[in-house]
């Protein structure tokens, strides 16, 4: 009869990143976020499951600059830290991935929870509040609608009339937003993330 070991390993709740950081999952500190591994696992991340047109995935960096871009059209005076926090609004996907709605309702609070953490940390690590403002999280939630409208219609195989009842009718998109909707090489949507990110930084400590 054999005789089962008295000592049990903790689950590990951390993820080795590729930067040499180890973030705790259950503990995020804002000490263990890169830019670097954000930017990398974000480009590597398809919207959609997958499930779009093209050669390319179209990851979760081009749709964050997508919403950025959009937001900043129905907002124009946003700040470069406003812009910021909207551009981050999905990096916590670079650690859990991009589930999608329905997937979500049903894991519940966990997911929620986990995510609520990693915002909250990744956010502080970028010199923003844990939280964004109430008139900020709106806007962000009407540009990001209006991009997953977009994205559905042009890159998922939605119907129009279908996207329309989960994400509302959005205006136009302007000459730049419609640029970001072609699905780019991963290699390029990490450097062009980065890049966004550092600007905004700079914008900010110029201000």
């Amino acid at each position: 009869m054999s005789r089962k070991s008295s000592t049990h390993r903790p689950a590990r709740a951390w993820q080795r990143m590729l930067s040499g950081r180890r973030l705790d999952l259950l503990d995020p500190s804002p000490l263990d976020i890169e830019l670097e591994d954000i930017a990398h696992g974000l480009a590597r991340v398809a919207r959609w499951n997958g499930q779009t047109h093209g050669v390319h995935i179209f990851s979760v960096a081009q749709h964050s600059l997508l919403v950025e871009t959009v937001a900043a059209d129905m907002a124009q005076a946003l700040t470069p830290g406003e812009r910021l926090g909207i551009l981050l609004h999905d990096a916590p996907e670079y650690v859990i991935g991009d589930m999608i709605s329905p997937f979500k309702a049903v894991i519940g609070d966990t997911y929620k929870q986990v995510e609520a953490r990693l915002m909250a940390a990744i956010r502080l690590h970028f010199g923003l509040s844990a939280t964004p403002s109430r008139a900020l999280a709106a806007l962000m939630k009407r540009a990001d609608g209006a991009a997953a409208f977009h994205e559905a219609v042009r890159l998922a195989g939605f119907a129009e009339e279908e996207a329309e009842r989960f994400f509302g009718k959005p205006r136009a998109l302007s000459p730049a937003s419609e640029a970001l909707l072609a699905p780019q090489p991963i290699e390029v949507m990490q450097q062009r993330f980065a890049q966004r990110v550092a600007a905004l930084q700079n914008e900010r400590g110029r201000v």
